[in-house]
């Protein structure tokens, strides 16, 4: 029975830590920083939290104004935070070790507290720290040396450490040798003479090693088991969804209609599901991190990444439960988090697999630059980074995650557009990649100067004017057939005749697949459509082209004979 009530005290008192810990991280930073300090007994508190939320507490806040918390940490607290903040990747910042080693410093009566945050670093560290910052020099050898900065004699007189730090940095530093010195002056001779010897390469490496076991006990993978959280899976057909709108996906939905599934499930689960769950969460967003070649003292990144790991989360449950939020719970309950996570990212996935696929095929690619459209084109770009992501219909606008099915659904289509797109202009231009080449090449400049938009612009101006496909420079002799060929109406409201759009049509659709002539006739809607808005007023004003109208529709620099 004592054994039973054992392990009931042990979970009992996880339980409160944890619940302590979510009610913390639900303050402000710094109203948080100040209610772990103002409890009688805030050491054995604070030295009870994971090292990583203090170090999140701390970095909020800013170290500088953290000080008093770092003073109360546990010395193996203390190495957590160095091990994540002062590594960027696999190379140790030295500056960022004496940061937080000034941080751990408190007064003349914490000298033995400090010193055994100190000595929690490993020694490796240590030595790095220190041959990046002093210069050793030894008396025996060169009993005339004369640095020109600060310095310090060892007691026996055997050797001169000159401080290559300055300011805060060069007290710091004094302050640590001296320390070292008076503890024990045999072990600070012996670290002396190592840091004149010691190959600075071999203990970082050796450094980095010992934090990356470090990290791998704080629940960070190795980079190898890190990068199959985004292997690719079989994702199951889609359930069927009700008609109907789901009880309680009102209050799950923002502003801008979309539905944190993740949420829709974590509200359903009993306390001890939710914990299970958040560990989970956790060991996946720590995987993420660590395949996205983060560091985990990176905030920036982790909250980065922790967006992308909710969004992959979300978009699998959308799809296990058939867009229904209110079965979200029982998913999360029969599936684990890092198989909902790979359903999600499949389903992206799937969408680049495919933009690669287009971007390969025969005639897809004139002189490096894809057949299609600035819209499609851009989106491909997107759909194909390592992880794919969709446009934003805003000029300038970063690409951004996938956060919905409706959202990969439009990606969907965007990407039957690109398809279709190049079967146009592959046909428009000849049919093989050799007469596109031919055909770009009477323009005069490389199609990534030209651009796929003013092209196809020129395609179709020709076929208004010959019913045929034709892709060159309009000639000049003919710009006012042109005109009077596609405009009507007056500048104050200029109007597209109807015939243009049925002559270029009927004049390039012969060339097109059947399965493409629906994208035809919608590329050449939007053709016209922009000529007339940038063209067609100035036209019906003076009967003449103006002269930007080039920058628009590709015309010959002398009349035709």
């Amino acid at each position: 029975m004592s054994s039973e009530n054992g392990k009931g005290n042990g979970r009992d008192s996880q339980l409160a830590l944890r619940e302590l810990q979510q009610q913390l991280m639900r303050l402000s930073p710094r109203r948080r920083m100040e209610a772990l300090l103002e409890g009688a007994d805030a050491a054995a508190v604070v030295r009870a939290l994971p090292p990583e939320s203090l170090y999140v507490t701390i970095q909020e806040v800013g170290l500088e104004d953290a000080t008093e918390l770092v003073q109360l940490v546990s010395p193996a607290q203390f190495r957590a935070f160095v091990d994540l903040g002062a590594w960027k990747r696999d190379k140790l910042d030295s500056h960022a070790v004496l940061t937080w080693l000034r941080a751990a410093r408190g007064g003349y009566d914490d000298t033995p507290e400090f010193l055994r945050k100190l000595h929690a670093v490993d020694m490796e560290v240590l030595e790095y720290l220190l041959h990046e910052l002093v210069a050793v020099h030894d008396l025996e050898e060169n009993p005339d040396v004369n640095p020109q900065g600060v310095t310090l004699e060892t007691p026996e007189g055997r050797y001169l450490v000159e401080i290559k730090a300055e300011g805060a940095e060069m007290s710091a530093v004094r302050a640590l040798v001296t320390d070292l010195i008076a503890e024990n002056p045999f072990e600070a001779v012996r670290l002396l003479e190592a840091v004149r010897w010691e190959v600075p390469a071999e203990l970082e490496e050796t450094a980095f090693q010992f934090r990356k076991a470090r990290l791998l006990d704080l629940g960070f993978p190795t980079l190898e088991d890190a990068v199959a959280l985004f292997s690719r899976v079989d994702v199951p057909a889609r359930r069927s969804s009700n008609t109907t709108t789901p009880s309680g996906t009102a209050a799950l939905t923002a502003p801008q209609g979309h539905v944190d599934y993740l949420d829709a499930a974590f509200r359903g689960l009993t306390e001890i599901e939710r914990q299970n769950a958040e560990d989970e969460l956790a060991g996946v967003a720590n995987a993420a991190l660590v395949a996205e070649l983060a560091d985990p003292g990176d905030l920036d990144a982790v909250r980065r990444v922790g967006e992308m790991v909710r969004d992959y989360l979300s978009l699998g449950l959308e799809h296990l439960t058939g867009a229904d939020p209110t079965q979200a719970i029982e998913v999360l309950r029969d599936t684990p988090l890092r198989r909902i996570f790979q359903t999600g990212f499949t389903l992206t996935l799937q969408l680049k697999f495919r933009a690669d696929r287009l971007a390969k095929s025969p005639g897809a690619v004139v002189d490096g630059v894809l057949l299609m459209l600035p819209e499609e084109s851009a989106a491909m770009e997107a759909l194909r980074r390592k992880r794919p992501r969709r446009t934003l219909k805003v000029e300038g606008a970063e690409p951004v995650p996938f956060r919905s099915l409706r959202e990969v659904a439009a990606s969907e289509a965007v990407l039957a557009r690109a398809e279709a797109q190049v079967e146009v202009l592959r046909g428009v231009l000849g049919g093989t990649p050799q007469a596109a080449h031919q055909a770009v090449a009477r323009f005069g400049v490389p199609l990534e100067t030209l651009g796929v938009e003013r092209l196809f612009a020129a395609v179709v101006a020709m076929a208004v004017l010959d019913a045929r496909p034709d892709a060159r420079p309009v000639p000049l002799g003919r710009t006012v057939e042109l005109g009077q060929r596609l405009f009507e109406g007056s500048p104050q409201a200029p109007r597209l005749l109807a015939s243009a759009s049925e002559r270029a049509v009927s004049g390039l659709e012969g060339a097109v697949a059947p399965e493409a002539r629906a994208e035809l006739r919608r590329m050449v809607g939007v053709t016209l459509t922009r000529l007339l808005s940038e063209l067609g007023a100035a036209w019906l004003e003076d009967a003449k082209w103006s002269p930007v109208a080039s920058e628009v529709l590709p015309m010959e620099s002398s009349p035709v004979p």
